[in-house]
C-alpha cells in the first residue's frame, strides 16, 4: 500500500470489505485540555527542535541565539538536550546550525501551528448484538474472548492460567490518547504514568490523556490489547494483570510530531514504565535522511529520548509499518512525505534514512501476523530490521480464522465502552508490549536488555512463506530471507506469551 494517506499510525486503513469497526470518541465530560490549544505563535510559526550536548540546561549564550533568531522556547529537555522552540523565522534552524553548541537543529513541521479542531476518523462501526449472537465463553473466559484468536495464536490463554501478570509492572502507550474510564481498562489504569503531550510540554491535567470527542479510537484499542481487564467485562488482554497508561501525543488531526515524541519518551522515563508501545511513525516524514539537515534533527532528538527511555528501565516497541515494504531493501519509494505539506514520490535509502522510532537502535521492530500465522498482506518486513512478529490481524478472506471468531481483525477496546475490530502494525505491537510486560512480571530485576534477549528466545522460530502469495493470484507479494530461526517476515519467531510466564 503506497498511495498518501492520513498516518494515525500503525492501524491499516482497511477496505470496506474488511469491515474495520472503529469509532468515534464520544466521552463523558471531556473537554480539550490545555495542552491542546493553540501554542501562543504567529499563525506562521513552526515548531522546532534544538540539540546540544545533555546533561545541561541551554546555555545563555544558546538561548541567546534562539532568542535573536526569533525563536521562543516551549520547554527544554535537559537530560537528553533536546530543547522545543517556536520560531516564526523560515531560516531559524539555518541559523541555530551555525551556533557553537548546537548539534543539530530543524523543524518538526512543514504546516504553521495549527489552532487544533476536532476531526472525524470515520463512520463508527462497533460491535453490536448481532455480532454476539453466536459467541459463548467458556468458563474462566471474559464474554468477548471467543472472538479473540490472537490469544491462542501467541499462546496467552495458556499463560494466563498460569498469570495475569503483575500490577507493579506498567506498559505506557505512546499514541492518540487513552480512555481510562473505559470498564476494561479502569481497573489497570495508571493515572501517574499518564499525560498529555502533544505540544511537546506535559500536560498533567485531569484526564488530558483521553481522546476528546471526534479523535482516533487508536490509542484506547491499543491499550485494551495490552491490558484489558480479566474481570468479566467484554475483552481479555494479553497481559491483563499488568498496568496501561496514556500518553497523549497526536494532534486532534492526526499528527504524532517529534517534540511530542520526545516529550512521551522522556514522561515514560521519567514515571517508573517498564515498557512503551509506539504504533505510529513520527510526523512528517515516514523516513528520515540523515543528509538532510532538519530530518537529521529530528532522528537525534527522538534517538536520544529513546534511549533516554531505555536507560531508566523501559523496553521501546514499535510496528514496523503497513505498506508491504522491504525495510532491507537497497532503495524504496516513499510517497507520502512530507505528509503535513505536498508529498512528492523520493527514492530513499531505508539504511540511511528511518522510520523512527521504528528503526532506531535498541527499539524491538515488530511485525504483523493474520489468523493463519504468516505475515500480514500489510506488513511490512525485512532481514535484521524485524526483530519478532505478532498477531495484527489481516483480511478475513486472505486468512480466516477459526469458530467461533468470524473476524481476521483484531478485537480491541473503543471510547465510550465500547469493543470493535482493527487491523494493522498498530496491533501487532502490543501483543509484543503486553509478552515484554510478562517477562517483566516473571523477572522483576531484569534490565530491558534481558527482557528483549528473553522476549526474541522465547520467541516460536517460524519459517519464512516461500511463495508468499497472500491472494492467490499467482504472483509472488513479498520474499522471504533467512533461515527459520531469523529471517525477514517474522525475525526470530512469533511471540510466546506462556513462555514469557513459565521460563
Amino acid at each position: 500500500m503506497t498511495a498518501p494517506h492520513a498516518r494515525y499510525r500503525r492501524a491499516m486503513a482497511v477496505p470496506v470489505g474488511m469491515a474495520m469497526a472503529t469509532a468515534l470518541a464520544f466521552l463523558p465530560n471531556v473537554s480539550a485540555s490545555a495542552a491542546e490549544e493553540a501554542p501562543a505563535a504567529d499563525a506562521t510559526s513552526l515548531s522546532y527542535v534544538v540539540n546540544v550536548s545533555p546533561g545541561h540546561g541551554p546555555s545563555k549564550h544558546v538561548k541567546k541565539a534562539i532568542a535573536d533568531a526569533g525563536g521562543s522556547i516551549v520547554t527544554s529537555y535537559d537530560q537528553i538536550g533536546v530543547i522545543v522552540v517556536h520560531s516564526a523565522n523560515p531560516d531559524f534552524a539555518k541559523i541555530l546550525r551555525t551556533v557553537r553548541g548546537v548539534e543539530s537543529a530543524g523543524n518538526t513541521r512543514n504546516a504553521p501551528l495549527p489552532a487544533q479542531s476536532t476531526t472525524d476518523v470515520g463512520t463508527p462501526k462497533v460491535l453490536d448484538a448481532d455480532d454476539l449472537a453466536d459467541v459463548e465463553a467458556a468458563e474462566g473466559q471474559d464474554p468477548l474472548e471467543p472472538l479473540q484468536w490472537d490469544l491462542p495464536a501467541i499462546k496467552a490463554d495458556k499463560a494466563h492460567e498460569k498469570s495475569l501478570g503483575s500490577s507493579k509492572v506498567t506498559v505506557a502507550v505512546i499514541d492518540t490518547g487513552v480512555d481510562d474510564t473505559h470498564p476494561d481498562i479502569a481497573p489497570n489504569f495508571d493515572r501517574a504514568a499518564s499525560v498529555n503531550c502533544v505540544t511537546g510540554k506535559p500536560d498533567t491535567t485531569d484526564g488530558a490523556w483521553r481522546p476528546t470527542t471526534g479523535e482516533s479510537p487508536h490509542g484506547t484499542h491499543v491499550a485494551g490489547e495490552i491490558a484489558a481487564a480479566k474481570n468479566g467485562i467484554g475483552m481479555t488482554g494479553v497481559a491483563p494483570g499488568v498496568k496501561v497508561s496514556g500518553i497523549k501525543v497526536s494532534t486532534t488531526a492526526g499528527y504524532f510530531y517529534t517534540e511530542a515524541v520526545v516529550c512521551g519518551f522522556v514522561w515514560a522515563a521519567e514515571h517508573g514504565v517498564d515498557v512503551t508501545n509506539n504504533s505510529y511513525y513520527t510526523d512528517p516524514w515516514y523516513f528520515n535522511c540523515k543528509n538532510d539537515p532538519d530530518q537529521k534533527a529530528l532522528v537525534d532528538a527522538v534517538s536520544r529520548a529513546s534511549r533516554y527511555a531505555e536507560k531508566k528501565g523501559a523496553v521501546n516497541v514499535a510496528a514496523a509499518g503497513n505498506e508491504n515494504y522491504d525495510l532491507a531493501a537497497d532503495e524504496i519509494t516513499d510517497p507520502v512525505s512530507p505528509n503535513d505539506a505536498t508529498p512528492s514520490d523520493r527514492v530513499i535509502d531505508p539504511s540511511e534514512c528511518y522510520d523512527i522510532p521504528t528503526q532506531l537502535p535498541g527499539v524491538v521492530t515488530v511485525a504483523a501476523t493474520g489468523a493463519k500465522g504468516i505475515k500480514s498482506s500489510f506488513s511490512n518486513h525485512g532481514l535484521g530490521v524485524i526483530d519478532i512478529a505478532a498477531p495484527g490481524g489481516d483480511s478475513t478472506r486472505y486468512q480466516t480464522p477459526a469458530p467461533p471468531a468470524t473476524s481476521g481483525l483484531i478485537l480491541g477496546t473503543l471510547p465510550g465502552g465500547g469493543w470493535g475490530y482493527m487491523a494493522g502494525t498498530s496491533m501487532a505491537s502490543p501483543h509484543v508490549a503486553g509478552v515484554a510486560a510478562l517477562i517483566k512480571s516473571t523477572h522483576p530485576k531484569a534490565s530491558p536488555a534481558l527482557v528483549k534477549a528473553l522476549l526474541y528466545a522465547e520467541a516460536d522460530a517460524t519459517a519464512c512463506t516461500d511463495p508468499y502469495d497472500i491472494n492467490g493470484d499467482g504472483k509472488v507479494d513479498a520474499v522471504c530471507e533467512g533461515p527459520k530461526n531469523y529471517n525477514g517476515f517474522y525475525g526470530w519467531g512469533t511471540a510466546d506469551a506462556l513462555d514469557a510466564v513459565t521460563r
